[in-house]
């Protein structure tokens, strides 16, 4: 074989190896489902899910400890369901309070899963009874503003 022949097979080995690796990256940060087998879901009802979105962080004692699934209305109840994915190592007790918080003043939106004291944890596919849905802050300000002129 010639200098340029082998050169070409290098420099081809190194363009595949170079496109599986950002291939790989692609998947693992993009959250496919080819690695989170390793994870259950749980629901959660909010009567507002305003700005959460979904892949939004959900946090345990400040660590992330899963993602938001997804985010659909439900016409019957007129709430947001939203399914979360938690690592399959994470309890969640059977009386844990979900919040809808902001990180930061403006920042993003996530679930605070808040862990109660009950002996008896939730399943893949039940529901977070306790629920606190976002806080805007439009409206409070306005509250704020409008309250004060009244006295």
């Amino acid at each position: 074989m010639d200098k340029n022949r082998q050169l070409e097979i290098v420099v081809g080995l190194f363009m595949l190896t170079g496109i599986i690796a950002v291939s790989f990256l692609a998947f693992r940060l993009g959250d496919i489902g080819i690695f989170n087998q390793n994870q259950y879901e749980l629901v959660a009802r909010f009567t507002s899910a305003s700005g959460l979105k979904q892949g939004a962080a959900v946090e345990m004692a400040g660590v992330k400890v899963g993602h938001v699934k997804n985010i659909r209305f439900n016409p019957e109840d007129y709430v947001a369901d939203v399914t979360i994915a938690l690592a399959e190592e994470v309890t969640v007790p059977d009386d844990s309070i979900a919040s809808i918080r902001t990180a930061g003043i403006i920042g993003d939106r996530f679930i605070k899963l808040s862990a109660g004291g009950s002996e008896t944890m939730l399943q893949e596919g039940e529901e977070i009874i306790e629920t606190e849905p976002s806080i805007n802050l439009e409206e409070l300000i306005s509250k704020y503003i409008f309250e004060s002129d009244d006295k």
